[in-house]
């Protein structure tokens, strides 16, 4: 038989003795960090009640609409967060069309292909589903994708010369970019690597464990904790892929040359 806790907002407050306890080691160690850490937990509190309240009006009215702007909503920060993340970017629109539109096109795809085929809930965009399970994919592909980009930026600027002298004896751009798309295409997908690889090992995921403690059987846990995990890797592929090559594709021209002037300063 299945047993639901239900918390209650002191059980809540009581979790906060530890970020309190890690305050005052902060100051007694004067790290400087005691004004961040309550200004990101209070940030944190006040973000997710607001979520929760707009999501209970958005689940009542099960609009389509509404559903669709909500998400698009959630891309728009998320690429805004990519190109926050970057230390040197794509200059003008480029540098925050570029990963938004990769991480958007792979998250929708991901998602309304899991919706339609595989939860398949009625009707199957409902917002009940459609958006904790897209806001999952979104927040891994961005971070995928920040760190693919930041990567990218970052070598070219370092080792321009090097691009430079390659295509001095005749490679092409994709040839002479070749060496440094493999590492930011390995910097992006490092992070969904490690967390697939230490799953059900070294940590429980987060979705998993709060399936588990709401009384859901562990076995179902798991295979939505195994599809979510798959989907999610997915869709940080192909948008860490895509805003790479076409990151690559901005960074060169058709004459292959090296565009430096394409970047700027954060």
């Amino acid at each position: 038989m299945n047993s639901y806790i239900t918390l209650s907002y002191f059980d809540v407050a009581l979790a906060s003795v530890f970020i309190i306890l890690n305050g005052v080691i902060s100051i007694a160690f004067k790290l400087g960090l005691a004004k961040k850490l309550l200004f990101v937990s209070l940030r944190m509190v006040a973000q997710l009640l607001l979520v929760g309240l707009l999501l209970n009006w958005i689940f009542a009215l099960s609009s389509p609409w509404l559903t669709g702007l909500v998400a698009l909503a959630m891309g728009l920060f998320a690429g805004r967060e990519i190109r926050a993340r970057q230390e040197r970017r794509l200059t003008g629109i480029w540098g925050y069309s570029i990963g938004t539109g990769a991480m958007m096109f792979s998250g929708i795809l991901v998602a309304i292909v899991a919706l339609t085929t595989q939860i398949q809930p009625d009707p199957w965009w409902s917002p009940r589903f459609a958006l904790p399970l897209f806001g999952m994919i979104l927040g891994n592909t961005m971070t995928g994708v920040a760190l693919a980009l930041d990567t990218l930026a970052m070598t070219v600027d370092r080792e321009r010369v090097a691009i430079e002298a390659r295509l001095l004896l005749g490679m092409t751009r994709w040839q002479a970019m070749r060496p440094f798309v493999q590492q930011s295409l390995r910097s992006g997908f490092m992070p969904i690597i490690n967390a697939m690889a230490a799953m059900g090992i070294v940590s429980l995921p987060g979705m998993m464990t709060g399936q588990i403690l709401s009384g859901v059987d562990p076995q179902e846990a798991v295979k939505y904790q195994v599809l979510i995990m798959l989907l999610i890797g997915g869709a940080t592929g192909l948008g860490v892929i895509g805003a790479t090559l076409a990151s690559t594709f901005r960074l060169t021209d058709n004459r292959h040359r090296l565009r430096l002037d394409m970047m700027t300063l954060k």
